[in-house]
């Protein structure tokens, strides 16, 4: 039997694809950087091997599945190559699998990860489901129908799937170190469109996406008049958030989502319009929003004493006003503490004045060193530039981030892409 290698197996789309492959009984094992990263556990609650990077780790009868991250002068890819093993990208064997089931990928600038998760709840209360969430959560099931993805546009990779449906949640300008600018963005996104075999769900409320033009039918989701699926009567209070939803002006039902802020709304109309689509029973629909919990780092919290301590992936302006938002519906009463660390310094530059106007929606903001990218130079940029557009912004590091503590009885965001979560560690330890 095929032993299938995957070289990068803690990246957070090759971690659960080999999850995937492992469930539906393929031999599989791997190799990375030594470095704890969250994405390892359901590797190792599987007992899938993973090994350092090794040339030795290559050998005859393995399929070998290299991340992106890796070009192929990686020595364990560059030995595959000369001794003929074969060797396939993370997409294009993603692509490839995809088709043996009915499949649903799920892309966007925002929410990419936040709505697979949630689909992928629902749905498999349904039918039986795989999925690959970018957190690093995989499934497989042997007798699957359904195949849910987060398909990321970024270097436009989603191009390799010719999914049955696609959810497309917004389009934004990020991704400045590949993309040019807001139509380079769009021109993927209208690329993808006309890939897709069955039917498109897009937000109506974007307007780009309104653009959007497909050989599929298009529906579309959103607050305003014109949508296919509309969310009315809103409710958003400290437990969560309650909205009817109206299919071409028609009541369908009213639903309840433990979540908070209107795009948490906007992802749940998504899920709905494609399980309606697909005919999911209404009452599976509700059952399944009500008891989502979530996907990992994504305003996950933690109450230590009189503080409430959220760690989110938030790492573009957009992101950081939703979690800010998010985080005053439910926690009305008490101060928002902006904890940020930057994402390149490509995203920072372009994104400057934004990511100040962003963070100003908080009480407080402290700011972290940027965390820059393997791919990229720092230049003159310095995490001062965000500061000074803040004005009164503080700065900490790592070993000294105990001023945190004077915000008695408040909300505590760590916001970021990088390695924010060691400051979270860091203030937790300091807390004890």
């Amino acid at each position: 039997m095929t032993v299938y290698h995957f070289v990068g197996i803690k990246g957070t789309g090759m971690s659960p694809l080999a999850q995937i492959l492992h469930d539906n009984g393929f031999t599989v094992q791997g190799s990375d950087i030594e470095k704890y990263i969250f994405t390892q556990k359901a590797l190792e609650d599987r007992n899938i091997p993973v090994y350092p990077f090794n040339p030795e780790n290559i050998k005859p009868g393995m399929t070998v599945i290299a991340g992106n991250a890796f070009d192929d002068s990686h020595p364990e890819i560059a030995k595959a190559f000369a001794e003929d093993i074969p060797v396939i990208r993370y997409h294009k064997f993603l692509g490839d699998y995809l088709k043996k089931f009915t499949s649903v990928a799920v892309t966007g600038a925002h929410g990419k990860t936040s709505t697979t998760g949630l689909l992928s709840h629902v749905i498999q209360k349904a039918k039986p489901t795989s999925y690959l969430i970018g957190d690093g959560t995989g499934k497989g099931s042997e007798n699957s129908e359904y195949f849910v993805l987060e398909a990321c546009e970024y270097r436009r990779h989603f191009l390799s799937y010719q999914p049955d449906y696609a959810i497309m949640t917004n389009i934004d300008f990020d991704h400045p170190d590949y993309f040019a600018n807001i139509e380079d963005v769009f021109d993927a996104f209208q690329t993808m469109a006309l890939q897709v075999n069955k039917g498109i769900i897009a937000c109506g409320d974007d307007e780009y996406l309104m653009k959007i033009h497909a050989n599929v039918p298009v529906v579309y989701y959103g607050f305003a008049d014109e949508n296919d699926f509309q969310a009315r009567n809103v409710i958003k209070n400290t437990e969560g958030t309650t909205f009817d939803v109206f299919v071409r002006n028609t009541f369908y039902d009213t639903f309840y989502i433990p979540a908070y802020g209107s795009h948490n709304v906007l992802n749940s109309l998504a899920v709905i319009a494609l399980c309606h689509y697909e005919q999911v029973d209404v009452d599976i629909i509700k059952e399944g929003l009500q008891t989502f919990s979530g996907v990992k780092r994504r305003f996950n919290e933690k109450v230590v004493g009189d503080q409430v301590l959220i760690d989110d992936y938030a790492h573009h302006p957009t992101e950081i006003m939703v979690t800010i938002e998010a985080a005053r519906q439910k926690y009305p009463e008490r101060d928002i503490v902006a904890v940020f660390q930057p994402h390149t310094f490509t995203r920072t530059q372009s994104f400057l004045n934004e990511f100040a106007e962003s963070l100003k929606k908080a009480d407080y903001v402290y700011l972290c060193d940027i965390f820059g990218s393997a791919r990229e130079h720092a230049g003159k940029l310095t995490i001062s530039d965000l500061q000074e557009k803040i004005g009164d912004a503080g700065l900490i590091d790592e070993q000294d981030i105990t001023v945190l503590k004077e915000h008695k009885n408040s909300v505590l965001i760590f916001m970021g892409a990088g390695d924010i979560q060691k400051y979270l560690r860091a203030y937790e330890n300091a807390l004890v």
